[in-house]
């Protein structure tokens, strides 16, 4: 999901991996007998850093938050939409600063205790007060008030037209209030959340050795139907070879991070099904529309012409991408399907740079090894540049370099990668164009348009969504002619299952998430 950094799961044709969580590489072997039917066993390459929601922000980590915890409002299947999860109903006052919801009676925590008002009131407090990555999904939360067991009520000090949207990211999991017995030191019980949970969702942390596996057990007071799966064993095999062998062996169900290459004889499996779906994550280039000459959109404009988009698709990506349209990506609503899309086109580009009279341009791609897709994709472009006459030096820095780099405005082109953390255009156009949040917080061109600016703060401030989209997409139309990003790719989410794994629900806003709750296995 997002980051305040905006860069996580990444792929390239060799491998993929997480980014800020290490890759771990010692091989975790198996038992050696094929998983029981009621077991399902995922390996992956790396322990997510925590499972604490109101601090956890990182797709592994999601794994285990969205099984053991519930949200008052929860995605619907497939789509982009919220449905009713713990909340039963809810309604907005006419200015949209006050927001009532009413809880569904029978749900319950894994230890028994009702899950009622105050459980809502202190996982938000809980929340604001931890002031880590999650919270940033509630800007402008002010209060949550319990006005009886089975109501709360959301105060919030301006209208936020996502507001229902974010409650159903994982940092909106609502905590049992009893965890308090675990906290040290004023921690909130943060320790003691990292490695144990204490939701009211299907699944619970049963037991957590580091690196090696992490087992989870039913909630036995689920208020849901009862899983068909008994425990989802999640095992960590930080060699690709043995994740793939235990698969077709059936001592692993799923497995993540597969190159592309070997997910393609994968799919030459009778056994094994490779899901390959198109996500909301995207893979694009910062300009610094502040440092000489891409301070001129005629050169940008020019660079935007030069790339080989479907190049780096089918040569890095191996097909398992597709170019971007703009900033918002396809499958969210705002996304404008008819927007203006560079093409590769040397002539039209060199055109464009003849016509800024700007000459013997010598700019720098500053770029980690935190994804492995960057420097290929920096090579690419260093071709492709050099075909209108402009060079290109390719840096490579550490990835804390890099962001400090990048937030500070000290670059010329720089790779990045975003994905939402909730199912509003406002994760893309009001992070990336609004220029108060030049840097770090999203606006990492350093983009200044007074008019898209006003344009993306009223979709973000009203909550009629025909007139928000309309916003949405006059800004998209605008801030595309003036090109103060490179729209690479958006990526397709790869993970193989072996084929007896039913019921699985792909959802593009919850990559590395499964709904192991209706999951099964049938022979």
């Amino acid at each position: 999901m997002h980051r305040s950094s905006g860069e996580d799961y990444e792929m390239n044709g060799s491998k993929w991996k997480s980014i800020g969580v290490a890759l771990l590489l010692a091989s975790t072997p198996l038992s050696g007998a094929i998983a029981a039917q009621d077991v399902l066993v995922l390996a992956r390459a790396e322990d997510p850093p925590t499972a604490d929601p109101g601090v956890e922000i990182s797709n592994s980590g999601y794994t285990l938050i969205y099984a053991a915890y519930e949200r008052l409002v929860a995605y619907k299947g497939g789509t982009t939409e919220v449905a009713p999860e713990l909340a039963e109903s809810w309604t907005a006052d006419d200015a949209g600063l006050v927001w009532t919801f009413k809880l569904a009676s029978g749900h319950k925590f894994d230890d028994g205790a009702p899950v009622d008002a105050a459980a809502v009131k202190f996982s938000f407090d809980r929340l604001m007060k931890l002031k880590a990555g999650p919270s940033d999904a509630f800007p402008v939360l002010k209060e949550v008030e319990v006005v009886d067991p089975q109501t709360v009520r959301f105060h919030l000090t301006a209208p936020f037209a996502p507001f229902i949207s974010t409650l159903a990211v994982s940092g909106a999991a609502i905590v049992n209030p009893k965890v308090m017995e675990h906290e040290k030191g004023g921690d909130m019980a943060k320790a003691w959340l990292a490695e144990h949970s204490a939701g009211s969702g299907p699944y619970r942390i049963a037991s957590w050795e580091r690196n090696q596996s992490i087992v989870l057990d039913r909630n036995e007071h689920y208020a849901g139907t009862k899983p068909a799966l008994k425990q989802v064993v999640i095992r960590i095999v930080g060699d690709v070879s043995a994740r793939r062998l235990q698969l077709t062996s059936g001592d692993a169900d799923i497995i993540e991070q597969i190159p592309l290459d070997q997910a393609e004889a994968l799919q030459k499996d009778a056994s094994v099904v490779v899901e390959s779906n198109p996500s909301m994550y995207v893979n694009y280039i910062y300009m610094n529309n502040r440092q000489p000459p891409l301070d001129d959109a005629k050169v940008r404009q020019a660079i935007s012409y030069a790339v080989d988009y479907q190049g780096i698709i089918d040569g890095i990506m191996l097909g398992q991408a597709k170019q971007m349209r703009g900033a918002v990506p396809s499958g969210m609503w705002g996304h404008d399907p008819q927007g203006f899309q560079y093409t590769y086109d040397v002539e039209k580009a060199k055109a464009l740079l003849a016509d800024s009279g700007k000459s013997d341009i010598h700019l720098t791609y500053t770029f980690s090894q935190a994804d492995p897709a960057w420097e290929p994709v920096g090579l690419a472009l260093q071709a492709s540049l050099a075909e209108i006459g402009i060079k290109l030096d390719l840096q490579a820095v550490a990835d804390t370099t890099k962001r400090e780099l990048v937030a500070n405005g000290k670059f010329d082109m720089a790779p990045g990668a975003w994905t939402p953390d909730f199912a509003d255009p406002y994760m893309f156009m009001n992070y990336w164009f609004d220029a108060g949040k030049m840097g770090g917080p999203g606006n990492r061109s350093f983009y200044d348009n007074t008019k898209v600016t006003e344009l993306v703060k009223e979709a973000g401030s009203i909550v009629d969504e025909a007139k928000r989209k309309e916003l949405y997409v006059e800004a998209q139309t605008l801030s595309t002619q003036d090109a103060p990003y490179l729209y690479i790719m958006e990526k397709n989410d790869i993970f193989a299952r072996r084929a007896v794994v039913k019921g699985y629900v792909y959802n593009p806003m919850l990559i590395q998430v499964y709904n192991f709750g209706t999951m099964s296995k049938t022979e």
